[in-house]
């Protein structure tokens, strides 16, 4: 997933996708300790997806708690 569409998702959405990547990534482990995973670079990837929504998410989160403190000082 692109930077660009993670940005231009909806809080609620993110957290929601932010669960079915973390579902995917332990099915993804099971599935590479079982050894039926045959492209293990997706592992890599979900990981990466997973940083870059909570990453997003948090900067969100950061920029509304510094607006609020800004309009109340």
């Amino acid at each position: 997933m692109k930077i660009h569409e993670i940005r231009e998702t909806k809080d609620d959405e993110l957290i929601k996708r932010i669960e079915e990547e973390e579902k995917n990534l332990v099915d993804l482990r099971f599935s590479h300790q079982l050894k039926q995973l045959t492209n293990t670079a997706k592992l890599k990837i979900a990981k990466k997806d997973i940083a870059k929504m909570k990453t997003v998410l948090k900067e969100r989160e950061l920029s509304q708690k510094k607006a609020s403190t800004e309009s109340k000082g």
